[in-house]
């Protein structure tokens, strides 16, 4: 039984549709994991056609949370994902208030990426990537979701802006940075990732480096040539400026 057909209820009229209060009960059932699917829907479809910021912040919460089956959740976020991207410029600063709070951006950056023009959406990216530092968070999730989502964006910006991440408190965010760094294919961060070869303790993070200079053939500077060769995990050696395996 929807929401709508319960005794009781109606829907809304026309002048009623799109009020901050329609919002707020669509937003409520939206949000809530106990509410019924079929009640989700309706508000989904609902918030959808609003079209509105209001609306679209209120679609946004439903990626606060996971349901049992898995394929009826993705289904649900992408109908919330589809109205979102609906409301076009009217969502992005919802999207930005969220992406500062939530504890998975995952969805709220698909979102981005279909709103934003791609020449503009490397710095909507790092603006979010800004409110980070490099100490210690309970959930570092959001910082590794923005630092991969940026991966697909080669610029000298993106390089600047996520080096210092290599000294990340948490060992995901340093792996996820050196990944990004890779990614990025700009040799200009060799000099970063091979201090942080020398200062890491994750092997895992190690091989990643070591391995990813390898395979670029990018030189360590000779300034750095007697650390590095100390710092380099088992299977790997200098020769001459380039790293190679044993």
């Amino acid at each position: 039984m929807g929401l709508f057909d319960f005794l009781g209820k109606k829907k809304p009229s026309g002048n009623e549709v799109g009020s901050g209060r329609e919002v707020a009960r669509y937003e409520r059932i939206v949000g809530n994991k106990l509410s019924q699917n079929l009640d989700r829907q309706e508000a989904i479809d609902a918030l959808s056609k609003m079209g509105t910021r209001a609306a679209a912040a209120a679609l946004l919460k439903r990626f606060d949370w996971l349901m049992d089956p898995t394929i009826l959740d993705s289904e649900e976020k992408e109908s919330a994902l589809a109205g979102i991207v609906r409301a076009g410029e009217e969502a992005i600063e919802p999207i930005r208030a969220y992406c500062r709070k939530s504890e998975s951006l995952l969805w709220a950056l698909k979102a981005l990426a279909k709103i934003v023009p791609s020449e503009r959406l490397a710095d909507e990216l790092l603006a979010l990537l800004d409110q980070f530092d490099t100490e210690y968070i309970r959930n570092p999730e959001p910082k590794i979701q923005l630092i991969t989502e940026l991966s697909h964006h080669p610029t000298e910006e993106v390089r600047v802006a996520v080096e210092p991440f290599l000294n990340d408190a948490s060992e995901p965010v340093r792996f996820a940075a050196a990944t990004n760094l890779f990614d990025l294919n700009l040799p200009e961060s060799v000099a970063s990732l091979v201090a942080a070869l020398e200062t890491e303790e994750s092997l895992r993070i190690k091989n990643r480096i070591a391995q990813g200079l390898l395979d670029r053939k990018w030189p360590v500077p000779e300034d750095q040539l007697a650390t590095c060769k100390q710092a380099l995990p088992d299977d790997y050696r200098l020769d001459g400026s380039l790293i190679v395996r044993r």
